[in-house]
């Protein structure tokens, strides 16, 4: 075993000295949001290990002195790393000024980028199609950039535990559809990610002091559509549940056999994808190939540091295994950072999806306004407002869902979401942003669906959150 193997064990022993000091306090929480001790250490323990030990991997060769988003580190690199440097899901951007939670470093000339986010939440659903569950949503991301000739090179991939850390392969969250689980339509719950989130490789090149193109080719990667995708989003970084309009918005995030180009040129970002549409099936821990059968287009704007926006459009071709058909998706987003005191960032989405379902005919819209705003260093308040059209709530029933479309003649019916978030940092080791928190979604309903989910339904969701975060003294 050579000595930088030792000191990556060394690290790793010592950080989990640390949490098992603080778990104790995370634990007396956990418990008190009705989860046994037994679960509770196990949760604890599991979080901490996979934690400390991508910290300590990430922290081995650490660069002495980097700044907290780490892009000034980087003075040896050229415009074009820094342009990949500033990515968030596949070829999107957050807003420029937005410092990404990061751990940065460099072995040889390579320059690392470390991410990596769990949250390990309580959800309770109200109502006859509700439900409750203990689970983990996580992954991990390890960027590495380097020149080529007067261009960059990036390779990128980003893991996910969710198979294994969510039981059934979902979690409950009411009026969410989308995917299968054991072969049967998932309603009222949320599918896990695949282990591999993101497989790529990204060639870019300057053209002058303004522009720059780019190729980007993924075995399993997110094409040119959408936003940034919820998980990494600025706006949506304590809401550890999925967006109800993740399938009209962004579920592309996991596509595969995905290639990209790309042209910037001051302001303005223009892509091209093609990619396989189908959307991953239940076998989580490997990758769905396919032909490539879909394509895309986004065009993005950065009026300033601290605003991006983009418009996107995507024919998609079955993209469900459950009933086949291809699908029209659009949308448009807007996101805008603001500095905050202790260096945090209040940032807000606005985004709005459609789906055009060729072979039914039928359009559907959801509709999202997002902010999360810091108060002083530790502490987080989050609000989300959802509007959207239902139109696959009871996809586990044809002879209910030709019943009620019979008797309605419709087949969509609007949902209203409201939900309301806090979360309070703590102190656990160094280079980890640890959080607890919660928060409540309240549901305005069509009269036709109270008799399935009740008057008032309510979702309450109570969460550990662990991040990669460069330490600020």
């Amino acid at each position: 075993m050579g000595p930088n193997h030792g000191r990556f064990l060394t690290k790793s022993l010592a950080a989990l000295r640390d949490v098992e000091t603080d778990a104790p306090r995370a634990g007396e929480w956990w418990s008190a949001c009705g989860v046994g001790s037994s679960l509770n250490a196990a949760v604890v323990r599991m979080v901490a290990t996979i934690v400390a030990a991508w910290t300590a991997l990430a922290q081995d060769h650490a660069m002495p002195g980097m700044a907290h988003t780490g892009m000034d580190a980087h003075s040896d690199m050229n415009s074009a790393g820094m342009f990949l440097m500033r990515q968030s899901s596949g070829t999107a951007m957050q807003p420029e000024a937005w410092p990404m939670p990061m751990l940065v470093n460099r072995t040889g000339s390579w320059n690392l980028m470390w991410m990596g986010q769990t949250f390990v939440t309580s959800t309770q659903q109200s109502g006859p199609r509700g439900g409750d569950k203990v689970y983990s949503s996580n992954w991990g991301m390890l960027g590495a950039v380097r020149k080529v000739g007067s261009g960059s090179l990036m390779l990128r991939t980003m893991l996910s535990l969710d198979p294994a850390t969510m039981t059934g392969r979902r979690y409950p969250l009411l009026f969410q559809t989308g995917e299968t689980a054991f072969g049967v339509p998932l309603v009222d719950a949320q599918h896990p990610h695949d282990f591999v989130m993101e497989l790529s490789v990204q060639y870019a090149h300057s053209l002058g002091e303004k522009g720059t193109w780019n190729v980007y080719y993924a075995p399993a990667g997110d094409p040119a559509m959408g936003p940034v995708a919820y998980p990494h989003r600025a706006s949506a970084m304590e809401l550890p549940q999925a967006a109800l309009g993740h399938h009209w918005q962004d579920s592309t995030h996991i596509a595969n056999n995905v290639l990209t180009a790309g042209l910037s040129y001051g302001r303005v970002q223009v892509e091209a994808s093609g990619f396989h549409g189908r959307e991953p099936n239940e076998g989580r821990w490997n990758i769905d190939w396919g032909a490539m059968d879909s394509f895309s287009g986004r065009v993005s704007f950065f009026p300033t540091k601290n605003w991006t926006g983009q418009v996107s459009a995507a024919r998609l071709q079955d993209p469900e295994a459950s009933h086949p058909g291809s699908v029209v998706r659009t949308t448009a987003s807007v996101t805008h950072v603001r500095p905050a005191a202790a260096n945090n960032y209040w940032a807000t989405t606005l985004l709005w999806g459609q789906n055009y379902k060729q072979g039914e005919g039928g359009r559907s819209n959801a509709v999202l306004a997002e902010t999360l705003v810091p108060f002083g260093r530790r502490n987080f308040v989050t609000g989300r407002f959802e509007w959207s059209q239902r139109d696959e709530l009871f996809e586990y029933d044809h002879e209910l869902s030709e019943r009620i479309t019979s008797s309605t003649g419709r087949r969509a019916f609007p949902v209203t979401a409201f939900t309301a978030g806090y979360t309070r940092d703590f102190p656990l080791f160094s280079n980890v942003q640890a959080g607890f928190g919660a928060n409540v979604s309240l549901y305005a309903i069509d009269s036709v669906l109270r008799p399935f989910y009740g008057e008032h339904p309510v979702g309450v969701n109570m969460f550990l959150r662990f991040r990669l975060k460069q330490h600020l003294p």
